[in-house]
């Protein structure tokens, strides 16, 4: 366990029993005087009272200052609120706080420029995989297939590419889907 060691400014005043040890303790010095002896137990009875004197000042001084804080409005919480905020403050100007920032908004730039990077290259390889041979094919496949079904189902057999096939069936998705958005939330399925 630890063990506490007192100081001057302890709240107990010292005891009988810790006087009479001081009294054993300077009978045993033989080289002082009965006068001498004496002196040094006023002196430390006149250093006691100054002791106790100086505690009371110390808790007036911190009541007075509690009930000043307190006129102002300071309460504990917003000193802590004051105490966090500088101390952020001090860490932000801190030079270690400055480098890492530094070096994360390095990495952030380094990372979204490999992203790009990335995003580019996925668009070229979509752009190489469009115009390979193979995806025209099956473009063609598809263009073939939906100009077969439009002359079975009734409709001229104009065909047309793969994008105007798209954009005709995204049109005729979304004239089939109701406009009407004032229907109760609570009808809709989920």
């Amino acid at each position: 366990m630890e063990t506490r060691q007192q100081g001057f400014l302890d709240s107990q005043p010292l005891r009988e029993a810790d006087e009479d040890l001081a009294s054993e303790v300077s009978l045993n010095n033989s080289n002082m005087t009965e006068e001498e002896r004496e002196e040094i137990l006023q002196e430390m009875t006149k250093l006691e009272e100054e002791i106790s004197t100086l505690k009371q000042v110390l808790l007036s001084k911190e009541k007075q200052h509690a009930e000043l804080k307190q006129k102002l409005g300071i309460t504990p919480l917003s000193e802590f609120r004051n105490n966090f905020s500088r101390g952020w403050q001090d860490m932000q100007s801190s030079t270690a706080y400055k480098k890492t920032s530094e070096t994360l908004s390095t990495a952030g730039q380094k990372t979204s420029a490999a992203f790009s990077n990335f995003g580019s290259a996925i668009t070229r390889k979509f752009g190489d995989m469009r115009n390979s041979p193979s995806f025209r094919s099956f473009e063609e496949k598809v263009e073939n297939t939906v100009s077969t079904i439009k002359t079975k189902v009734g409709g001229t057999g104009t065909g047309g590419s793969f994008e105007e096939v798209l954009s005709s069936a995204a049109n005729a998705s979304s004239q089939e889907t109701p406009t009407n958005n004032l229907t109760d939330i609570s009808e809709k399925p989920c």
